[in-house]
């Protein structure tokens, strides 16, 4: 499968707060929707889920018009929806009959992902007993339990300590690999940089950067360099750097353990390599620069706020 959305248009009232949406997925690889509190991605969902309607625009599943009610969604919202006074398998049970399960099928589904998410024992307790962490994991198998086609997580690791953001992980590669299309939203960008193919950056409401993250990150990276010193703190590198290096290359970052460094035009990695030979810089790391997706995020979506 493959779904576009394309040029999608939104208005409330007077006010357009999508300008024109535009990025795909396909089948079997997850995209990372990304952006600011407020940047448009939760309307863009709701819109793809038929909750809202576009102005203009239209989304397309293998080149023909997209119908939600084809296919079945399982979708995490990032405000959490189960009912806290009904036990957990009740309402598992319930939600998986709306989504045009039997019984017995529900009942499976329920029991399977309950398993699997490991909190099969809480099945019969009331939601709210349940520790937040041990509440995420149900509202993520409520997500599941249609099996659905398309699956959408936002904020899927809120609320849960490393041993259940590694079953989340492995589920969620579980449902890579067994070709399903998933949308990931969330502002913990490791886990977008580990599951995500393809980034598409919403702000203020258009899309500011979309593709495929690896060639986004090599772009980035272009003709940036990382250094670190065995007999210099960052903050020492970079002013012998300025000092030293002047018309070869400039310090464009400065992190914790080493400092980014512009090229000058018309050089190369060589060319530094060459005068850290000369001088007194005891090299501890040097190599090309790739960006983290926070970097580029935060660059891209501070550019584009400067910008407006």
């Amino acid at each position: 499968m493959k779904l576009e959305v394309k040029n999608i248009h939104k208005s409330f009232g007077e006010k357009e707060v999508l300008h024109g949406i535009s990025f795909s997925v396909e089948s079997g690889k997850a995209l990372g929707l990304l952006g600011r509190n407020g940047a448009g991605k939760t309307t863009t969902i709701r819109i793809l889920m038929d909750v809202f309607h576009a102005n203009s625009g239209e989304i397309l599943m293998d080149g023909k018009k997209f119908v939600p009610s084809d296919f079945q969604i399982g979708y995490l919202p990032e405000e959490r929806g189960l009912y806290p006074k009904r036990t957990v398998s009740d309402q598992m049970v319930y939600l998986a009959n709306l989504r045009g399960l039997n019984s017995k099928d529900a009942r499976v589904n329920t029991k399977k992902w309950l398993t699997r998410l490991e909190v099969a024992e809480y099945e019969n307790r009331k939601l709210e007993t349940l520790s937040k962490g041990n509440q995420q994991k149900v509202q993520l198998a409520a997500t599941l339990v249609a099996n659905p086609d398309i699956v959408i997580l936002d904020e899927p690791f809120s609320g849960l300590d490393p041993v259940n953001s590694q079953i989340l992980k492995d589920v969620v590669n579980e449902l890579i690999a067994e070709g399903k299309l998933v949308i990931f939203s969330s502002h913990q960008m490791s886990y977008v940089e580990e599951f995500c193919d393809n980034i598409a950056i919403i702000n203020q409401g258009e899309v500011v950067l979309d593709g495929r993250l690896k060639e986004i990150k090599r772009e980035y990276g272009r003709n940036r360099l990382m250094l670190a010193a065995v007999n210099y703190s960052t903050e020492q590198l970079a002013e012998k750097v300025d000092r030293e290096f002047s018309g070869l290359i400039t310090v464009s970052d400065r992190k914790k353990e080493f400092l980014v460094l512009e090229l000058a035009e018309g050089r190369n990695g060589k060319d530094v390599l060459e005068r850290l030979a000369e001088s007194d810089i005891e090299v501890e790391r040097f190599g090309s620069y790739e960006p983290s997706l926070n970097d580029i995020f935060v660059a891209k979506v501070g550019e584009e706020e400067n910008h407006a």
